[in-house]
């Protein structure tokens, strides 16, 4: 039987999600809890990585290596590096990429991952579903968009960084995860899918803000989740 595989960074996010499942089980595998439930008659696998692209990979892996998964969803909160993202504004993944990454010394781009390219797309089945249903979802008061989320080892809280990645990448979001759980399930195979809600934006003084718009976020998040597995 097959389980839909999601994972968070964070406790809030855990927890949001946590809210929207039923007939949970945990099974832990070394120091990782995962809760298995159903989400709308769905049944899926809840674990929390922790933060950081090592954390998001490894979780990611062993999950992998462990259940049958059909495809495997990150959410969370992201921070907004494109104007037209204010706080609590969801943006769906098209593609991801490690705006971190540099390996410009040997004549590749910014972001360029041997083996892997520029960018991981996601899946763009699940994306499409996905759009679908949000065009359905009813009369809300907060955007929902398409775009890039660019994962770095680093809480981006300086305008010159946020600016410097927009311009790169032409990204959307930022973030600690996305595209390390991306590029395990781009190696494994199995069909990816990123869903972010905006908490800040790096200004200086954003790590608050982020505090502040944590559990907004992640409740958003799941919100968007249980409509997707009606």
């Amino acid at each position: 039987m097959q389980e839909i595989g999601i994972v968070v960074a964070m406790e809030e996010e855990r927890e949001a999600i946590v809210k929207i499942m039923t007939e949970i089980k945990i099974e832990q595998i070394y120091n990782l809890k995962f809760l298995r439930g159903k989400i709308q008659e769905k049944n899926c696998i809840l674990v929390k990585s922790g933060v950081g692209k090592v954390n998001a990979a490894r979780t990611t892996q062993v999950m992998l290596q462990n259940f049958d998964i059909q495809y495997v969803i990150n959410l969370g909160a992201g921070g907004s590096v494109n104007q037209v993202l204010n706080i609590g504004d969801v943006l769906i993944g098209k593609q991801v990429v490690q705006h971190d990454f540099d390996i410009t010394a040997f004549g590749h781009s910014k972001g360029y991952i041997t083996g892997i390219g520029n960018a991981i797309i996601c899946d763009r089945n699940l994306v499409d579903e996905l759009e679908q249903i949000i065009k359905s979802i009813p009369e809300r008061n907060y955007q929902i968009k398409l775009g890039i989320i660019a994962t770095g080892d680093i809480f981006c809280t300086e305008s010159w960084m946020k600016n410097k990645i927009r311009a790169k990448f032409d990204a959307d979001v930022v973030d600690m995860e996305c595209a390390a759980i991306g590029q395990v399930c781009y190696l494994d195979n199995v069909p990816f899918m990123a869903i972010r809600a905006i908490s800040d934006t790096p200004n200086g003084k954003n790590a608050s803000t982020f505090d502040e718009n944590l559990k907004l976020a992640s409740k958003r998040c799941a919100n968007i989740l249980k409509e997707f597995l009606i």
